[in-house]
């Protein structure tokens, strides 16, 4: 069983902006990303539930696995979408179980 020490780099972010945050990603060259939509919870922003009238108004949580130096640059340009529209983004050392 081989590991590779990567970093996780997840965001939360309103559906609307959701195509910026994956052109962001996909500009940067990750091989790969996971979306998970209509992600309910709170923040400073206030509380986001499932049941909302428009798409607009729900989140989605994306996350993908990249190497350091990727995930520095994608956390350095998703960084004023957060800023400016809200949302969260996390990065996260972790271990790959490489296939």
């Amino acid at each position: 069983m081989e590991l590779a020490r990567m970093k996780k780099v997840e965001v939360v972010i309103d559906n609307t902006h959701l195509r910026l945050v994956l052109e962001i990603l996909e500009s940067s060259g990750v091989s790969g990303y996971t979306i998970i939509r209509d992600v309910i919870g709170k923040g400073d922003r206030g509380t986001v539930l499932a049941d909302e009238p428009s798409e607009s108004f729900k989140n989605s949580y994306i996350f993908t696995i990249c190497d350091e130096e990727r995930a520095k640059s994608i956390t350095s340009r998703i960084a004023p979408v957060i800023r400016r529209f809200g949302g969260a983004c996390f990065l996260s050392d972790v271990e790959w179980l490489m296939h």
